[in-house]
């Protein structure tokens, strides 16, 4: 079985000046807004980095799960790792097998989605989702819910994939182990803090910006950091040698050659 990570879901208290700061400073573009997420009080917006989605949120109504994730962690920021699995089937029978609550669940047929609840993962949502249908295990192959044409929509001058998702937590090592169990996947890396996906890895670090518990970064292959530099200066949203700060994001700009490819081993 494999786990990549396919979206990255961000959450802001208005979208349309998000949307400016990401297609200016990123060099990145809409290519979908799905239509049934009124559903939950909220309006998106999905730009394809690469063959991966970043997509963003904001409510239109009061009362929304958005809305409280918004006040529980002070403002704009991350909000799910939403990840592409193989066979949801036994990906289902794990999370039920360890009692972790899902918040919400669909199967159009072609599309399975499983969305976990973050207090029993611990660190953020987390999301493990099925694409069936022809292509649909290829990186560049469909993705329901960016639409049926998201490929049209690539721009890949500035950045072309994100590398890594970066969660803060209370206690990293606990999470890291929680994630690791529900995925099946060994943790890597000096402390054993790191999930390395199919394509990606996901880092678990200590809360240190102040905010609480939840997804504060990630890293995108940049193939021309000193536009993304230039345009996040003119934007006042540099925030590092190597680094932009967005939708109370942390981005990290890295070189092409630091994707990472290997598959984590299955364990469990």
């Amino acid at each position: 079985m494999w786990l990549r990570l396919r979206q990255i879901a961000l959450v802001a208290e208005e979208l349309a000046p998000v949307e400016r700061e990401l297609a200016d400073v990123l060099g990145i573009e809409v290519g979908y807004r799905d239509p049934g997420i009124d559903h939950f009080g909220l309006e998106n917006a999905l730009l394809p980095i690469g063959n991966q989605l970043l997509e963003v949120v904001a409510p239109i109504r009061e009362h929304t799960a958005g809305g409280r994730y918004l006040a529980r962690r002070g403002g704009n920021g991350g909000y799910m790792v939403i990840t592409q699995c193989d066979d949801h089937a036994p990906r289902r029978a794990r999370v039920d097998a360890l009692d972790v609550r899902i918040v919400n669940q669909f199967d159009s047929g072609e599309f399975s989605n499983m969305q976990l609840h973050p207090k029993d993962t611990g660190g953020s949502f987390f999301e493990i989702d099925e694409q069936r249908g022809e292509g649909a295990h290829e990186p560049d192959g469909p993705w329901e819910p960016a639409g049926p044409h998201w490929q049209a929509h690539r721009r890949l001058e500035r950045v072309a994939g994100i590398s890594a998702a970066e969660v803060q937590c209370d206690d990293p090592d606990a999470v890291a182990a929680r994630w690791s169990d529900i995925a099946q996947i060994d943790l890597t890396g000096t402390n054993r803090r790191t999930l390395p996906l199919d394509n990606a890895q996901v880092r678990f670090v200590p809360c240190s910006d102040g905010r609480p518990e939840g997804l504060g970064g990630i890293d995108v292959v940049c193939a021309d950091p000193q536009t993304v530099l230039q345009a996040a200066e003119a934007h006042s949203v540099r925030s590092g040698e190597k680094q932009v700060y967005l939708c109370g994001m942390r981005i990290n700009l890295e070189k092409p050659t630091t994707v990472s490819s290997a598959r984590g081993n299955a364990h469990g």
